[in-house]
């Protein structure tokens, strides 16, 4: 795909910009306190697919797996991590919300497909989180406390073998 100029209408400071896995969609998250889903193609055309709201800041968002049943993540200032859930023609709904942190909640990754359905979650609380679904639909929560005392700013998933030599 050629190089492209995106306008995404934030109204504030775009934090993070992430492409998904087809390289069709773009997540956006900004100070305006929305996240924005803008598709995009070859021929240059952009289109905003839908706004998401969130209640503060968007500093990060994250797409999931292709095979995921769910389309995004976000997480913002008010220390909450939402997961996103796509639905029929575009619409995308909150399926669970997250308010583990006492602080603004810096940054999230989606774990590998091979790893299962998970979430990790840095906060300036200095505390990672790690959301697991379970087959019941409900998540386990799993805190690293103090993992960073001066707070966490990004985190990121590692293979989950070592290679063989």
């Amino acid at each position: 795909m050629p190089c492209q100029k995106i306008e995404t209408g934030h109204q504030d400071v775009v934090h993070d910009v992430v492409m998904d896995y087809y390289g069709k969609r773009l997540a956006t998250a900004s100070s305006d306190a929305t996240i924005k889903i803008i598709g995009v193609s070859n021929s240059g055309s952009q289109s905003i697919l839908r706004p998401l709201a969130v209640t503060k800041a968007g500093l990060a968002v994250s797409r999931g797996a292709p095979e995921s049943r769910f389309g995004s993540a976000s997480c913002s200032y008010d220390g909450k991590v939402i997961i996103w859930k796509e639905g029929n023609q575009n619409e995308w709904t909150q399926s669970h919300v997250f308010s583990e942190h006492k602080s603004s909640v810096n940054s999230i990754s989606w774990a590998p497909h091979e790893l299962g359905l998970s979430l990790a979650c840095g906060s300036s609380d200095g505390n990672i989180s790690v959301f697991i679904a379970r087959v019941d639909g409900s998540w386990e929560t799993t805190r690293i406390d103090q993992a960073h005392p001066v707070g966490v700013t990004s985190v990121s998933w590692a293979p989950a073998t070592a290679p063989e030599l």
